[in-house]
């Protein structure tokens, strides 16, 4: 196992590392975070869920200045879910107590979601030249992949099963990252409901690697190279780390957030779809205990989550992170405050301390 991180993900993907920086969307991935992990030999992200075409571009530009090695751009599967006035005003008089707390006067309107922003995010991945495009919530059309592959751009899926993998793979997919549920963030479900997809990671990726062909990528609670190079052991070929570098120095996650991971254990985790519509793991705290009655009854995503934006920025400007979605996979304890650099450093270090037989007590 010398030469443990060369195989097909890395030969493909064109890194050192089969290491994937994960697509964190909301202003975690700035252009230093998504630069550095390129410039140490594993794969960036950007993670473009909530960003416009003109944004999208303009963070593709800045890492481009930043690196000139391959990076990714991470995507939403759009999604247009029904939704009463009645539904709306109900959710509307859940949140008032924290509007009313933080000074909130307005009520955000609710502009029903289309695919025209997604269409036009992938226009500008495929006239920047962007190397790797990774998708969650579901799938694209197969029109739409064989349009990326024809301009020779590397597509990833997101599965939490085996079925959705096989899914990505029937779609086109060059590979597919399988979600374990230690993972931090938004479920990537899309096939069935979401408590049947919470699959470990430790078992989804040898199930998903004996029934597809594509290469694996095994994502959730993965923080160091002991994880790194048990997905490789369980047959994955790569790794995909959110967490991991959300406390890193280059990463834009708030302050708050980043102190929050930094000070929680396993124990102080849930999956809660209270901030957006859709479960998602992050660290407990006051505003999904008091929604959490609620939880049967909350708009779908993406409008729970359209809803709930200005509380969650207002509650971070006036310091409240009990009022924050805190995203952090099961792993919070393995999580370190330092450069990218360092993290990945270390990662390497310890996988060939592993390789070499030198097994001690990290």
């Amino acid at each position: 196992m010398d030469m443990w991180n060369e195989n097909k993900v890395t030969e493909i993907l064109n890194i050192k590392y089969p290491i994937i920086q994960a697509g964190m969307a909301g202003g975690v991935t700035t252009p230093e975070l998504v630069a550095a992990v390129s410039n140490c030999g594993a794969l960036g992200n950007i993670g473009a869920g909530y960003m416009d075409p003109e944004q999208l571009r303009d963070s593709i530009k800045e890492v481009k200045q930043l690196t000139n090695k391959p990076f990714g751009v991470n995507l939403f599967i759009p999604e247009i879910p029904e939704v009463t006035e009645e539904e709306i005003n109900k959710v509307n008089e859940w949140l008032s107590p924290f509007r009313e707390e933080l000074n909130l006067a307005e009520v955000t309107e609710l502009k029903k979601p289309d695919t025209v922003i997604f269409e036009e995010q992938i226009n500008v991945i495929i006239d920047e030249e962007v190397p790797v495009c990774s998708f969650t919530f579901g799938l694209p059309s197969k029109e739409l992949v064989q349009r990326l592959k024809k301009k020779n751009i590397i597509v990833i899926g997101t599965a939490t099963t085996v079925k959705e993998a096989i899914a990505n793979e029937e779609i086109g997919m060059d590979m597919v990252v399988v979600q374990g549920s230690e993972a931090g963030g938004h479920r990537g479900t899309f096939i069935g409901s979401f408590e049947e997809a919470m699959i470990g990671t430790m078992a989804l990726v040898p199930q998903t690697v004996d029934h597809v062909n594509i290469p694996v990528i095994a994502a959730g609670g993965i923080m160091d190279g002991r994880g790194v190079l048990s997905s490789l052991v369980l047959g994955a070929q790569a790794v995909q780390m959110g967490t991991a570098f959300v406390t890193s120095t280059e990463s834009g996650a708030k302050e708050q957030h980043k102190s929050a991971i930094l000070n929680s254990d396993e124990g102080e985790l849930v999956v809660t779809s209270t901030f957006s519509g859709k479960p998602a793991r992050g660290i407990q705290n006051d505003f999904i205990t008091k929604m959490k009655k609620y939880e049967g009854e909350l708009l779908k995503y993406p409008f729970q989550n359209t809803l709930t934006q200005p509380i969650r920025s207002e509650a971070t400007k006036q310091n409240r992170p009990e009022w924050m979605s805190l995203w952090c996979g099961q792993n919070p304890r393995s999580s370190k405050q330092q450069a990218v650099s360092e993290i990945i450093q270390e990662i390497i270090a310890q996988i060939d301390h592993i390789v070499n037989g030198k097994i001690k007590n990290w």
